[in-house]
């Protein structure tokens, strides 16, 4: 259990690392970022984006919320955080790539899949509603856990539809200035996966 003691002596490490003898990296870094990937990927702490692609401060613009979702583009009143973030990844930094990036054992997923309660969660989650209906659709006679990693990835694909809703985002990508990806991280067994929209399946990537 990391507490607010660790978290001051982790930043004492990283300060002595990055601003000690060479501070080439942040000096570089104080004049602007240039990130060329966005990562959309889940809050869960076990499921960094930077550290299990061993990334450097710089290297990624990372959105992350429960089961890493993305909304459909939409206008109108609302405080729209991913959509935003995306906006600016876009139009503004000009990202090259974009990682929808799920994992197993998603808390987010399990919600959607078996229902829960509360204020802000249910109607979240529901965003991939229809990843659930696929898969109860395509395996009515898989068992619980079997439907659970289903849909985890499912719903990544759910996520990359949905960023195709996004006019200025869509644009990109059919000028060929954009690469969408979605890939799945397995906790348990450290397998990393990628869709691949030809075939249609998720194949081994490390």
């Amino acid at each position: 259990m990391t507490d607010i003691k660790q978290l001051v002596t982790g930043f004492k490490r990283f300060r002595k690392s990055y601003f000690g003898k060479d501070q080439q990296l942040f000096g570089e870094l104080k004049r602007g970022q240039s990130p060329t990937t966005l990562v959309i990927a889940c809050s869960d702490s076990r499921v960094d984006p930077a550290i299990i692609t061993d990334c450097e401060p710089g290297d990624l613009f990372v959105v992350r919320n429960v089961a890493n979702l993305v909304p459909p583009y939409e206008k109108g009143s609302g405080l729209h955080g991913v959509s935003t973030a995306l906006e600016f990844a876009v139009c503004t930094l000009k990202v090259e790539n974009i990682i929808v990036l799920g994992h197993s054992q998603c808390g987010g997923i399990h919600a959607l899949m078996n229902g829960t309660t509360g204020e802000f969660v249910p109607g979240w989650v529901n965003i991939s509603k229809r990843a659930k209906e696929r898969v109860l659709a395509e395996l009515p006679d898989a068992t619980a856990a079997q439907q659970l990693s289903a849909c985890e990835e499912e719903s990544i694909l759910v996520s990359l539809e949905n960023l195709l809703t996004f006019p200025w985002l869509k644009a990109r990508v059919d000028s060929g200035d954009l690469t969408l990806h979605g890939w799945y991280f397995d906790i348990g067994t450290g397998e990393l996966v990628g869709y691949n929209a030809k075939s249609d399946v998720f194949e081994n990537l490390a």
